[in-house]
């Protein structure tokens, strides 16, 4: 995905801004840095997927 694109995404769940991470098993994803309620979302194929119920929490 393009840089300018991906800046544009945002947290559909708290609006924050999202940054690339990996997921436990080392998959792509994308990490909201909402202080109170930090969610991942899956990246597949190239494509965020940003649903809430795709999401886990960055909590321990």
């Amino acid at each position: 995905m393009r840089e300018s694109a991906r800046a544009l995404l945002r947290c559909p769940v708290t609006k924050a801004t999202l940054i690339d991470g990996k997921g436990p098993d080392g998959a792509p994803e994308l990490h909201s840095l909402d202080p109170e309620r930090p969610l991942a979302y899956p990246v597949r194929d190239g494509v965020p997927i940003l649903l809430e119920f795709e999401a886990r929490s960055l909590r321990d």
